[in-house]
């Protein structure tokens, strides 16, 4: 007796096991001035959040060197992670 053939969709399932795929094709690396833009794009963003922090702090009555601290080691953090990605 003959084994049934294997079904094609059950051989392309099993072949895509080990191969890591995504909805998106990947894309190259990007270009040095378009690095740049997302990453002052990115940077407003954090002063963004420091402001609101800082709103926020305020509208609570904190004492300005609580807000002063906390929103610029806030800034810090944020900055560090930014500026040490390798995918911006």
């Amino acid at each position: 007796m003959t084994e049934p053939a294997e079904h094609p969709a059950e051989r392309d399932e099993t072949s895509m096991r080990g191969r890591r795929t995504s909805f998106l094709p990947s894309r190259g690396e990007r270009w040095g001035l378009e690095s740049l833009f997302v990453r002052v794009v990115a940077t407003g963003g954090i002063i963004g959040i420091g402001v609101a922090l800082a709103a926020i702090l305020d509208w609570q009555d904190v004492a300005a060197w609580i807000v002063g601290i906390v929103v610029s080691t806030v800034s810090v953090l944020l900055a560090a992670l930014l500026w040490s990605s390798r995918t911006l």
